[in-house]
């Protein structure tokens, strides 16, 4: 029998209702051992690396990779050369350039690496965020017109345009010419760009559909720098900018977008953190600080700590806060900046802790006793539009379906955001309910996407998912899987043991953190924290402590568990991280999941 065919622990269903498996396959098993033998890799590495589908003539470029090798040619790209000879035209022709970017993280970095470039070149540029509320997703016809009476003669739309067919006509009737960096799913029928450069475009072959738009912009920096250095237009007054120095601002877009942390991906994250311990960004620095970040830049804090806090200027605040900040050379202005998201991420957590509650409600009144729909959709007139995909992400992880939240206006008009499960297309399903009239506009990823609907369409919309996802959600859920990567005892969870781990990373989409299953642990300690979160202690069989904190579990069967089991043996798992305190660190354990271990004696 396949290893991953029998229930790890014999854990056929946990307390949250998963089953336990062995990660690897009995291929990927003779993987790690052909890694561990023939690249002298660590063993345990070698098994982590495998789990995740890296073949043993991939492990050395995995673990160590570099620019060099992964940098796609960024020609490869479809319509790449007509962005960079026209981005190359307006650096030599001083020309005003446009940068209209998206609202988020992604959005933010993309923006502050072209404005960096421009401004190095000496080419004047203004950066145009959109109110989320007020102007939503993407170009918009009255920024445009504001835009070209302020003199823009060349529009860079980063991380949206894909899809702005009326916007882009009319910035083309005013005069501008544009481009269009993004990385978002896209139909066929393009906007009338000069070009549209989208590694997710129908004709695009590059194979590059995993990077997000701050790795499109940096793919597009390097062809603009080549045509430049081609026109030998460097010199010693102006030269050619060290794109590497702004890694860490395409390592920050990269993992707050959730883009599967594979190829050139890896570079850019790893690289980028590099570039970030070295402090050489301003406004990170003072983020950083505001943020109270513990230790060295790692990944967890790009999408834990600092990103989100950029995401609080467009979500509640003003949305141009983080592009300015990641430009901002002022260290007592990038200070003011960075307080103010600090401050406005607080109001954030405390306004979706509110809906939040409205929102479960909700969502336990639509599934009721029976197993309810198979994706939910709540909707609010109280709810402010700037939260909803945390809310949509919270249901989805309470109730693990795909789920949207709703924010409608006094006109009927809702704005929404949904996430999904894996395994759940969630963006292509709203490209085909905007195409059946099923809501007014949307689109996204696989794993999450944004619509705008009216509220007589709320109906359809719901029997439109339900028909669509019926079948795939409940075999989803019917099988439900926790993936573990080996066993491991509290006395064995030490540092050199984290700093092992840490040599397979980052972790992230599309290269999951290893999950550990701690065999026979005894609670010895478990009490509610903060909001809902249940920190609890662990001790081996030979009487070794862990740390553990289980995140928004307390109402939960898995926290009730744990707070009501002091002093009893369980089966545990989670993933290991490592936390600054007092400025000493320390090895803890994040849990996933716990099982009790079954009586042999019972019949």
């Amino acid at each position: 029998m396949d290893p991953s065919e029998r229930p790890f622990l014999e854990v056929e269903s946990s307390l949250s209702g998963q089953r336990w498996v062995e990660r690897a396959s009995r291929i990927q098993l003779g993987w790690a051992q052909a890694m561990a033998e023939d690249h002298d890799i660590d063993r345990l590495i070698a098994r982590i690396l495998a789990g995740r589908e890296v073949e043993p003539d991939q492990a050395r470029q995995f673990l160590n990779p570099t620019l060099r090798e992964l940098l796609p040619n960024p020609s490869t790209l479809t319509q790449m050369d007509e962005a960079a000879q026209r981005l190359a035209a307006a650096v030599q022709r001083r020309e005003r350039v446009a940068v209209f970017g998206d609202y988020d993280v992604d959005g933010a970095t993309s923006s502050a690496l072209m404005h960096k470039f421009l401004s190095h070149c000496g080419v004047a540029s203004e950066i145009y965020i959109p109110d989320r509320i007020f102007e939503g997703y993407g170009p918009n016809i009255p920024a445009i017109e504001q835009l070209a009476e302020a003199g823009a003669q060349l529009l860079v739309t980063v991380d949206c345009g894909s899809t702005s067919h009326e916007s882009i006509a009319r910035a083309n009737g005013l005069g501008m010419e544009v481009v269009v960096l993004d990385h978002h799913q896209v139909s066929s029928e393009l906007p009338d760009a000069l070009a549209v450069v989208n590694p997710n475009r129908d004709d695009d072959m590059s194979g590059q559909g995993h990077v997000c738009a701050a790795g499109v912009v940096f793919l597009a920096l390097v062809a603009t720098a080549r045509e430049l250095r081609n026109a030998n237009w460097f010199s010693d007054k102006v030269p050619a900018p060290n794109l590497m120095e702004w890694l860490d601002l395409v390592a920050l877009g990269t993992v707050c977008d959730v883009v599967p942390l594979k190829g050139i991906n890896r570079a850019f994250v790893l690289r980028g953190l590099e570039v970030m311990r070295q402090q050489k960004n301003v406004g990170l620095v003072a983020l950083a600080r505001a943020a109270r970040q513990d230790g060295p830049a790692a990944a967890w804090h790009l999408g834990f700590l600092l990103g989100p806090r950029i995401n609080a200027g467009g979500r509640i605040g003003d949305a141009g806060l983080g592009a300015r900040l990641l430009t901002c050379n002022d260290p007592s202005e990038a200070e003011e900046i960075a307080n103010r998201l600090d401050g406005l991420n607080s109001e954030r957590q405390a306004m979706e802790n509110e809906m939040l509650k409205q929102a479960i409600d909700e969502a336990e009144a639509e599934i009721g006793l029976g197993e309810g729909p198979a994706v939910l959709v709540t909707e609010s007139e109280t709810w402010h539009a700037g939260v909803v995909g945390l809310l949509a992400s919270r249901l989805k992880d309470r109730f693990r379906r795909p789920a949207f939240a709703i924010s409608f206006d006094g006109r009927g008009i809702g704005s929404g955001s949904g996430r999904s499960i894996p395994g759940v297309d969630l963006g292509a399903a709203v490209r085909q309910a905007v195409e059946m009239g099923r809501l007014e506009k949307g689109g996204g990823h696989v794993m999450a996407a944004g619509i705008t609907i009216k509220r007589e369409q709320l109906g359809a919309f719901r029997t439109f998912l339900e028909e669509r996802f019926t079948e795939q959600v409940t075999e989803l859920s019917q099988n439900r899987q926790l993936k573990i990567d080996a066993a491991l005892s509290a006395r064995g969870a030490t540092q050199e043991f984290f700093d092992r781990l840490e040599q397979a990373g980052p972790y992230g989409a599309g290269h999951s953190q290893p999950v550990f299953a701690f065999p026979g642990h005894t609670i010895s300690h478990a009490s509610v924290v903060g909001a809902n979160h249940v920190r609890f202690s662990l001790r081996s069989p030979d009487g070794a402590p862990i740390d553990g904190i289980g995140f928004r579990i307390a109402d939960e069967p898995l926290g009730k568990a744990l707070l009501s089991n002091i002093g009893s043996v369980m089966h545990v798992a989670g993933m290991l991280s490592a936390d600054f305190y007092r400025g000493r660190r320390r090895i803890q354990l994040r849990l996933l999941d716990a099982a009790e271990i079954p009586d042999k004696n019972s019949p």
